[in-house]
C-alpha cells in the first residue's frame, strides 16, 4: 500500500472537510483514524450501472444509468398509506416516470429543472416504462460517483452509509490535492517486483479498487493491493526472524552425557512412551535450545497429542543447566492444569526433580501463594528457590526481574512474541521461546501470520486414545438421543457438556432458531430433571467461570450447559459426551475444538450435532466433520469453504486482521513468499526508504493489536 511523504494524506480524519462530528465518531468507530486509512476501506463489491443510455433506446429488465432533467416531481399518498415520490425526467429523446417511496426529503432537494443521473432496473407498469432507482445524483459534476460506472459497495454501519463512504474517498483520489497526490507518491516496491510479477502502480490500484473502469481493471486492483498486504506480512516476519537470528541468549545451555541420561530416564520413567511425533518435536526443540541464538518456536498440536509433555521435557533440560523455566497459560484454571500435569508428570520419575510452582492472585496450589500484598522483593526471593514457575501472562505483565530464566512457555497464545519479548529482554534474559498451540490452524495461515516462527508439529495421537464418535443427530432423534444421554449418566456416572452458540435468545428473525444457553439451560433441567446442571457463559465474572469448570471437575454438576466459552479449558477425563446446539452455526475447527472437550479418559466418548438447519450445503459440511478426526484436515477445509475470516472469529482470535488479501489465495501466497525471497537475497530494506516506513509501521500496530 502507498506511502507519501506529504504529511497531508496520513491527516486525522477529522480535517475532512464537509463531514459532520457524527459522522467522523463512525469513521473511527470503523478503525478510520487517517485519510490514509479512509484509502484503505475497501469495497466488498460493485453495483454494475455502467450501461448509461438515453430513454429512446431502454429495455425492460435492464439495470441501466439514465440522464435527465426534472420536469415534473409530484408527492402522493397511495390508499395504503405509501409516501410516493413521483417524478418525470426528459433527455432529448424523450421523457420517463421515476418513482421513488417513503422519501419524501426528495421533494426539496430534487427540483424542476435539476439535471440529475438515475441508475436502476427498468419495469414495465401497464404500457409504460418507469423505474425505481436505486440510487440518483446531480449529473452537472466533472465525474459521476454514484452512477454511470461500476459503483462501489462498503461495509456500513448504522448511519454511515456506502454513499457517504463513497464521497469521502472520491474527494480525496479527485480532488484532494490531485497535483500533490501524483507527484508525491512513489512506489514502494522495487520496480523489478512489480514488473515481474505484473503488478499495476499503486496511485491506479486505489483509482481502481475503488472507482474502476472496468471490471478487469478492479481485479487487477485487488491483485495489487492484495499482493502489497501478504508481501508486507512475510517480509516484516522474516525481518523479524533475520534480526532474532542475529541475537545471543542470554544463558547458554549445553547437553553433556548427564544430561541425556537424566533425559532418557525421565521418558523411560514415563506412564506411557513417546510417539514418533513426540520425538521429532523434542529433537527440534533439543538442537534449537542447545543454540547461542534463542528458540523461537510455534508448536501446533492436537488436544491431548502429548504436547505438554514435550515442554516438560525442555523444561527439564533447563533445569538441568542451572536456570528456570517459565510456563503461562491464558487462563488461571489452564494454569493449574499444566501445573498439576507437569508435577504429575516429573512424580514418575526416580531421578533427581525440579521444584515447581504454581504463582496464581488467588489461589494457592503448591508450597508457595503468590504474596498481592507483599513488596516485589519477597516475590523475588520466592521465585528465586523454584525451576519451574507456571501461571499466567501476568508473570511478566509487571516489573520483575527473572534473572535465571532460561526457556518461556507460552500457551496459547497466538501473537505472543515481539512485544513480550522485548519486555523480557529488556531483563537482559533473551531466553528460549516456545509457543504451544491446540487451535487447528491451516499450514498456509501458520506459514504466512507465523512467518518469524519455526513451525513444528504432533501430527499423531498417543497409542490407545479412542476416537470420540460423533453423529449427527436430525430432529426426529434428538428426544431418543437424550434418553440414550439419562442411561449413560445412571449407568457409567458419566458427565456431559451441551453448546450453545448464543447466551441470550436473539431477537433477529434470522437468528430466532438458534439455541442460547440461558433459555435452554431452563428446558434442560425439565429433561433432565434427576440430574445436576450448571451453566457457564462468557458474561460471568473469570472468577466466576474458572469456579464451575472447578466444580464440574469435581463432579458437581453431571452437565454442563455452556457457551463456546468451554472451547479452551481444562480436562474433565470424566466428561465423555458433547452435545453441540446450532452446529450449523460452527466453524469445522471450533467444533473439533468443542469436540477435544471430551475424551480425556479413557472411556469412549461421542459428540452429538444438532442443528434446526436442513440446508443441504450445511449437512454436506458436518457430515465431513463426522467423518473426520485429523483438525488439520478441518481447518484446511474450513478455510476452503467458509474464508479466513469465519475460521474461528476475526476478533476472537485476532490475527486474520487482512483488509483486501485471502488467505485462501494459495497463489498469490507463493507468489509473495517468492517475490519476498527475491528481496531478501537483492535488496537491503535501507534501500527502500517508503518500504522500511511501512514495515516499521506495520509491526507497531501488529504489537499494538497483540
Amino acid at each position: 500500500m502507498f506511502i507519501m511523504e506529504n504529511e497531508v494524506i496520513n491527516s486525522p480524519i477529522e480535517k475532512l472537510p464537509n463531514t459532520s462530528p457524527l459522522t467522523i465518531r463512525r469513521l473511527k468507530f470503523l478503525e478510520i483514524k487517517t485519510y490514509f486509512d479512509l484509502l484503505n476501506y475497501f469495497p466488498f463489491r460493485y453495483e454494475d450501472y455502467s450501461l448509461i443510455s438515453s430513454i429512446n433506446r431502454i429495455q425492460p429488465a435492464e439495470t441501466v444509468t439514465i440522464k435527465g432533467k426534472i420536469t415534473e416531481a409530484k408527492f402522493q399518498i397511495s390508499k395504503r398509506g405509501l409516501r410516493i415520490q413521483n417524478f418525470k425526467i426528459a433527455d432529448e429523446t424523450g421523457m420517463m416516470q421515476l418513482i421513488f417511496y417513503n422519501q419524501p426529503y426528495l421533494m426539496r432537494l430534487l427540483k424542476k429543472g435539476l439535471s440529475i443521473s438515475v441508475a436502476g432496473e427498468v419495469k414495465l407498469f401497464g404500457q409504460k416504462m418507469v423505474m425505481e432507482p436505486k440510487i440518483y445524483e446531480i449529473a452537472n459534476r466533472d465525474h459521476l460517483i454514484h452512477t454511470g460506472r461500476l459503483v462501489p459497495v462498503y461495509p456500513e454501519i448504522r448511519g454511515l452509509s456506502s454513499r457517504t463512504i463513497r464521497e469521502k474517498i472520491f474527494y480525496l483520489l479527485y480532488h484532494f490535492d490531485y497535483d500533490r497526490i501524483q507527484s508525491c507518491l512513489e512506489e514502494f516496491l522495487p520496480s523489478k517486483i512489480t514488473i515481474y510479477n505484473n503488478l499495476i502502480d499503486e496511485l491506479s490500484a486505489y483509482q481502481n479498487i475503488h472507482f474502476p473502469k472496468s471490471k478487469e481493471l478492479a481485479q487487477k486492483a485487488r491483485e495489487r493491493l492484495a499482493f502489497d498486504e501478504l508481501f508486507l506480512i512475510q517480509l516484516s516476519s522474516q525481518l523479524v526472524k533475520k534480526e532474532w537470528k542475529k541475537e545471543k541468549v542470554g544463558n547458554r545451555f549445553t547437553a553433556g552425557s548427564g544430561h541425556d541420561r537424566y533425559l532418557q530416564d525421565f521418558v523411560e520413567n514415563l506412564p506411557f512412551k513417546l510417539t514418533r511425533a513426540q520425538k521429532r518435536v523434542w529433537g527440534e526443540i533439543r538442537s534449537d535450545i542447545l543454540k547461542t541464538t534463542p528458540m523461537n518456536r510455534f508448536l501446533q498440536g492436537e488436544v491431548g497429542s502429548g504436547k505438554t509433555v514435550v515442554a516438560a521435557l525442555a523444561c527439564y533440560l533447563t533445569y538441568l543447566n542451572g536456570y528456570q523455566s517459565l510456563l503461562m497459560a491464558p487462563t488461571q484454571i489452564l494454569a493449574q492444569q499444566h501445573y498439576h500435569t507437569i508435577t504429575n508428570l516429573f512424580k514418575k520419575s526416580e531421578i533427581i526433580n525440579p521444584k515447581i510452582t504454581l504463582i496464581t492472585s488467588s489461589q494457592k496450589i503448591s508450597s508457595f501463594q503468590f504474596p498481592t500484598s507483599k513488596p516485589a522483593s519477597s516475590f523475588q526471593h520466592l521465585v528465586s528457590s523454584f525451576d519451574i514457575i507456571i501461571g499466567t501472562h501476568a508473570l511478566i505483565a509487571k516489573k520483575r526481574s527473572f534473572e535465571k530464566v532460561g526457556l518461556v512457555i507460552v500457551d496459547e497464545q497466538h501473537r505472543f512474541g515481539v512485544a513480550q519479548r522485548a519486555a523480557l529482554k529488556n531483563q537482559g534474559i533473551n531466553p528460549h521461546l516456545l509457543t504451544m498451540t491446540a487451535t487447528p490452524i491451516p499450514r498456509t495461515i501458520a506459514l504466512t501470520l507465523y512467518g518469524e516462527l519455526d513451525l513444528s508439529l504432533i501430527d499423531e495421537m498417543p497409542v490407545g486414545r479412542l476416537p470420540v464418535k460423533t453423529f449427527f443427530v436430525s430432529k426426529s432423534k434428538r428426544h431418543a438421543c437424550y434418553q440414550w444421554i439419562k442411561s449413560q449418566l445412571s449407568s457409567f456416572k458419566s458427565q456431559v457438556f451441551i453448546v450453545c452458540p448464543l447466551i441470550d435468545e436473539s431477537q433477529s428473525e434470522t437468528m430466532k432458531s438458534v439455541k442460547a444457553a440461558k433459555k435452554e439451560f431452563q428446558t434442560l433441567k425439565k429433561i433432565f430433571s434427576e440430574f445436576r446442571l450448571g451453566l457457564l457463559h462468557g458474561q460471568l465474572k473469570s472468577k466466576d467461570k474458572e469456579q464451575i469448570m472447578i466444580d464440574f471437575k469435581n463432579h458437581l454438576f453431571d452437565i454442563l450447559v455452556t457457551t463456546p466459552v468451554v472451547e479452551v479449558g481444562v480436562d474433565i477425563e470424566n466428561a465423555t459426551i458433547m452435545i453441540i446446539e446450532g452446529a450449523e452455526r460452527f466453524g469445522l475447527a471450533q467444533l473439533h475444538q468443542l469436540r477435544g472437550r471430551v475424551g480425556r479418559g479413557k472411556k469412549q466418548s461421542y459428540c452429538f450435532l444438532f442443528t434446526e438447519s436442513e440446508e443441504l450445503k450445511n449437512r454436506q459440511r458436518l457430515d465431513f466433520f463426522v467423518k473426520n478426526q485429523d483438525g488439520q484436515r478441518l481447518a484446511e477445509k474450513d478455510l476452503e469453504i467458509r474464508g479466513p475470516g469465519n475460521i474461528y472469529g476475526t476478533k476472537q482470535h485476532g490475527y486474520l486482521n487482512l483488509k483486501i488479501a485471502s488467505l485462501t489465495d494459495f497463489q498469490l501466497i507463493n507468489k509473495t513468499r517468492s517475490a519476498v525471497d527475491y528481496f531478501l537475497s537483492h535488496y537491503k530494506t535501507d534501500q527502500c526508504k517508503l518500504l522500511n516506513q511501512r514495515i516499521k509501521n506495520y509491526q507497531v500496530n501488529t504489537v499494538a493489536n497483540n
